[in-house]
């Protein structure tokens, strides 16, 4: 007993925020002009919840997703996902640790045509020379409501099911944080419910991380939290939204 609760305090503080970044900056330059994408942004992301993050085009969203996600690189500043700082890491290590620790949801649900859709779930396992756990493959499959869809090719399947393909993809390797970009752009109403509500059960039941980029205040409103940005730097939060808060925030920011 003596030597198990000594692990368990110092494991656990690691494990609060699954990704942080800490005065996070991004200046891209084009000759003489430099635009500050990022300007001293500290955020922490917390295990086991859905964050949405949202603000006008150009607010520096999608740069921020990228740079916490390991797939842009900061001016300044540190990122970590877990403990490990990803400017440490080399071109090879990142590449591994995105590969065995983060998940991807992209707006144009990236399948591939010529795989049916238990192929393109299994892919990144199979790109890495790992098979998939099983139990938990099913356990994914059942919460997208996938399992008469698994023989299907993604022309054979609606956008929204091409889309819950895309969420059990990110799922099946069990990542310690998934990133959504505009995961519903692509959809009518009825799918990105749908995708909304399997991203939500991710979340409750499955214990999963998500961090979501949305312009769209009903998706955001499935999120536990939302953080605002503009201008590259975070100007609110909000615990518990609803599509109409939402609205409402917007609205007072001029959006």
């Amino acid at each position: 007993m003596n030597h198990t609760a000594p692990r368990e305090e110092s494991v656990s503080p690691k494990i609060t925020a699954t990704a942080r970044a800490e005065r996070a900056s991004k200046i891209y330059r084009s000759g003489e002009a430099a635009v500050k994408a990022l300007d001293d942004v500290t955020i922490d992301i917390p295990a086991g919840r859905l964050t949405a993050i949202m603000g006008p085009s150009g607010a520096g969203k999608s740069t921020l997703m990228h740079c916490l996600a390991g797939l842009d690189t900061l001016t300044s500043g540190k990122v970590f996902i877990g403990d490990v700082e990803l400017g440490s890491l080399s071109d090879s290590q990142l590449t591994l640790l995105r590969r065995e620790r983060i998940g991807f949801i992209f707006q144009a649900f990236n399948l591939l045509p010529t795989l049916s859709a238990l192929e393109n779930i299994v892919l990144p396992a199979a790109l890495s020379g790992r098979k998939p756990d099983q139990g938990w493959l099913d356990t994914v499959v059942e919460t997208v409501r996938l399992g008469d869809r698994l023989s299907h090719r993604p022309s054979e399947l609606s956008g929204g099911q091409q889309q819950r393909v895309a969420v059990a993809r990110a799922l099946a390797s069990k990542p310690q944080i998934i990133f959504a970009d505009e995961p519903t752009g692509n959809l009518d109403s009825r799918s990105s419910g749908e995708v909304l509500g399997f991203l939500r059960r991710a979340v409750t039941e499955l214990e999963q991380t998500i961090v979501m980029v949305t312009h769209d205040p009903v998706a955001a409103g499935h999120a536990d939290t939302i953080v605002f940005l503009a201008d590259g730097r975070i100007v609110d939060t909000m615990d518990d939204p609803t599509a109409q808060k939402v609205l409402d925030r917007l609205k007072a920011f001029g959006e």
